[in-house]
């Protein structure tokens, strides 16, 4: 299995980037697409699970939270198009429903789309029924901000991770692959750009890489992105798109409850 493992990762890095600049060779671009889906991935990030994506070292999936939110998520879009990098993007329904011209763009742009609840309650504290009807109207208020220009990917981020044994098993079994993260950039607190950008960096050496999860509302983020891509160049760190695997084998259906 891991001589399997390490002999696909290594035609992957030997490919070349599936996103590069034109004209922009010191780009950091994007190395690698990664197909996730419940079967393989049900749970993922080493920090809640027990398991992460497979990654090599010094592969980075970057990741996003609480957005759409302009001006910020604009900054970090145009930062993550400036180096032709893609990432993935868990929105809250209420602000796709708010900003659904952002969520259009985020997935034009060829990002990931997906899911962070409706109103980023604290799921596992809710009774069973509420927590259910979050989650489904957040699904659904990202899906009518998309309209016809695309679908979400079945990923899910429970907001703070307050993840509870029956959502996840639920969400699995409605076919949604469920993210925490390796590292974080800690942008719940208040810093300058710069210190946040050395943080990040710090942790990222020490684990090699892995899934990293910020929030794209933060003004300090949307500030720190620019730098943030020029030093994961700099060291050498490569960047893997998370994608949706297909769908043939997944029960779920566009706006379908979960049921307890």
């Amino acid at each position: 299995m891991f001589r399997l493992i390490a002999t696909f990762l290594g035609a992957a890095l030997a490919a070349g980037p599936v996103v590069a600049c034109e004209g922009r060779p010191d780009a950091l671009g994007t190395a690698r697409e990664l197909a996730v889906g419940p079967a393989q991935f049900p749970r993922v990030g080493r920090i809640h699970f027990d398991r992460t994506l497979p990654l090599a070292p010094k592969e980075v999936v970057l990741t996003f939270d609480d957005g759409p939110m302009p001006p910020s998520t604009l900054r970090v879009l145009d930062a993550l198009r400036q180096e032709c990098v893609r990432a993935t993007f868990f929105l809250i329904g209420r602000n796709a429903a708010t900003h659904p011209e952002i969520v259009r763009r985020i997935r034009a742009e060829g990002h990931t789309v997906a899911h962070h609840s409706h109103s980023h309650p604290m799921l596992s504290r809710l009774p069973p029924d509420k927590a259910e009807a979050d989650i489904d109207r957040g699904i659904a208020a990202v899906e009518a901000a998309l309209g016809s220009k695309g679908e979400p990917a079945p990923f899910f981020r429970f907001p703070f991770f307050a993840s509870s044994p029956a959502l996840l098993e639920r969400l699995e079994k409605r076919g949604y692959a469920v993210f925490g993260a390796d590292l974080w950039a800690s942008d719940w607190n208040l810093m300058t750009p710069d210190s946040q950008l050395d943080m990040v960096m710090r942790r990222l050496r020490k684990t090699e890489g892995g899934i990293v999860l910020m929030h794209d509302t933060r003004a300090q983020t949307a500030a720190m992105i620019p730098a943030l891509l020029r030093a994961l160049k700099r060291e050498g760190f490569r960047i893997v798109h998370a994608v949706p695997a297909g769908r043939a084998d997944m029960a779920r259906r566009p706006h379908a409850r979960l049921t307890f």
